[in-house]
């Protein structure tokens, strides 16, 4: 049996840590797509073009994940996809519950697709898109928190080195 996780996301912009879950969620599937969510409503730094771009950049090495995007139901999507698992990262106790909530939801919707939680390696359990994009939008140093692609695009797109 072909296992298959969805990896679902804003990756706006992809971090250092979305590439650590990834990594190890390789080990345990056959195959992780990537899956942005396309959100309207949600204000994005990037578009959903630049991020597949970047995503697709970072994910050169990884054969076995790609990059797609989806809207409406992660379940319904999961299930369009063939996929048995939805794969989440947790950096603190304090995404349990949220994260708790979305799996039981997902659980309630679509029996078979199961959630996948891994925790956050140490390094990375700081680090969020939202805290990246606010601290690059400081001028701060985001060297090592990002891939440096997604790092000097980050710089291009707020007019400023990073």
């Amino acid at each position: 049996m072909h296992r298959r996780a969805i990896y679902p996301g804003s990756f706006d912009p992809v971090t250092n840590g979305h590439l650590d879950i990834l990594e190890r969620g390789l080990k345990l599937f056959d195959e992780v797509i990537v899956a942005i969510l396309v959100n309207p409503n949600k204000k994005c730094v990037f578009t959903v073009e630049e991020r597949i771009d970047m995503l697709e950049s970072c994910l050169v090495d990884y054969p076995n994940a790609r990059v797609d995007t989806f809207g409406g139901l992660l379940v319904d999507y999961a299930a369009k996809m063939d996929a048995q698992a939805i794969l989440r990262g947790m950096r603190a106790v304090s995404d349990f519950e949220y994260e708790f909530q979305l799996a039981l939801m997902n659980r309630r919707l679509n029996r078979d697709i199961q959630s996948v939680f891994l925790m956050t390696g140490l390094r990375w359990i700081f680090t969020s898109s939202s805290i990246i994009k606010e601290a690059a939008s400081f001028g701060g140093n985001i060297e090592g928190m990002v891939p440096d692609l997604v790092r000097e695009r980050l710089s291009k797109k707020l007019g400023h080195p990073l």
